[in-house]
């Protein structure tokens, strides 16, 4: 295995993380809300709710920040080798996946283990475990 050197982040990789950690501390601190962006994202799919602003601020924020963070400097454009029949049924898969586990990677593993949850414990090694299968069947088994 090698490091590509020049992708290699650690500082800003842990900035990152910390910001998403003290953000959702402050949501379940100040809101008592989850920080799973499943579950924000289903609360404005079902009936209308009296709390819709603030799920449409955190996804905007979700969808906004990469965005300003491209106009203010490099911008972040992520190689997915993969079509667009691909990308929307892995995301519908992901989809399902998060409704049979209630929850989803950021639910579960920033928000539920930090609250010592063994269910998000189970849910996040096994998200890990699926990805870590995923990876290793499609790049040696499959040739990709």
């Amino acid at each position: 295995m090698s490091i590509d050197i020049a992708s290699f982040t650690p500082g800003l990789s842990l900035a990152g993380g910390l910001v998403i950690g003290a953000a959702a501390a402050v949501l379940v601190l100040f809101n008592g809300r989850i920080a799973g962006i499943s579950g924000i994202l289903g609360g404005l799919l079902g009936s209308p709710q009296k709390d819709a602003g603030w799920r449409v601020a955190f996804l905007a924020g979700l969808v906004g920040a990469p965005a300003l963070a491209g106009l203010l400097g490099k911008p972040i454009a992520p190689d997915i080798q993969a079509g667009w029949g691909e990308i929307l049924a892995a995301g519908f898969l992901v989809g399902i996946g998060t409704r049979y586990a209630s929850g989803c990677t950021s639910g579960h593993g920033v928000c539920g283990i930090s609250r010592g949850s063994i269910r998000s414990l189970v849910a996040t090694a096994t998200f890990m475990a699926s990805g870590f299968l995923t990876v290793f069947v499609s790049r040696h088994l499959l040739g990709g």
